[in-house]
């Protein structure tokens, strides 16, 4: 079996840095994307806390699982506000981002990773034979 570590610290890594980088734009009061990242980077700490401090022994490997496929969908919700705010064909599509599009979009993207996330949860749920 190939050790995967290295693609773990790097997505984790990769993530908390997106994750950082929304809080140095001037702040003018909490707003949904500063929700969104306080959110992100609580999550984030579960995750690490349960991949190196708990080595992902026992609850800790689902509590993994779930604690990063949730960070992962907190950037691909930012990531499709930010393309319907910035991508003039999409942008026309949902220009308030209240259009069907843009909610037909995040909830594709809600339940491909529900379904992904329990997958991965099972798929993950047994230790590997050392």
């Amino acid at each position: 079996m190939t050790d995967r570590g290295g693609w773990t610290a790097l997505f984790l890594l990769t993530t908390v840095l997106t994750s950082v980088t929304g809080f140095f734009f001037p702040f003018h009061g909490l707003t949904p994307a500063i929700t969104v990242g306080i959110i992100s980077m609580l999550v984030l700490a579960v995750a690490l806390f349960a991949r190196y401090a708990r080595h992902l022994t026992s609850l800790w490997r689902g509590i993994y699982v779930i604690t990063a496929m949730v960070a992962l969908y907190l950037n691909v919700f930012v990531l499709i506000v930010q393309a319907f705010q910035k991508v003039p064909f999409l942008k026309a599509l949902a220009p308030t981002q209240s259009e069907p599009p843009f909610l037909v979009t995040q909830v594709v993207a809600l339940l491909s990773f529900i379904v992904l996330s329990i997958l991965a949860a099972i798929r993950f749920r047994i230790a590997p034979a050392a």
